[in-house]
């Protein structure tokens, strides 16, 4: 699969993947109010993010047919 995450799109991701798997974990440790679904939803979400932004590939982008990395 080609690269179709860039620019401003991975910037978001790479800053909002982290914290939302943080704050995904804090709410499984009881440490801020949530519950175990929620966080376990953060958790998975941030870490898709995070993956996504990393690689620079995302599945759902290249369905709908976005593309965002201007690295051609």
């Amino acid at each position: 699969m080609e690269k179709n995450v860039g620019g401003f799109d991975r910037t978001a991701r790479l800053v909002a993947g982290p914290l939302l798997a943080i704050l995904g974990v804090a709410a499984l440790l009881d440490a801020i109010p949530g519950g175990m679904v929620v966080g376990a939803v953060l958790l998975v979400v941030g870490a898709v993010f995070t993956g996504t932004g990393l690689t620079q590939r995302c599945l759902i982008h290249r369905v709908f047919g976005f593309d965002t990395f201007s690295g051609r």
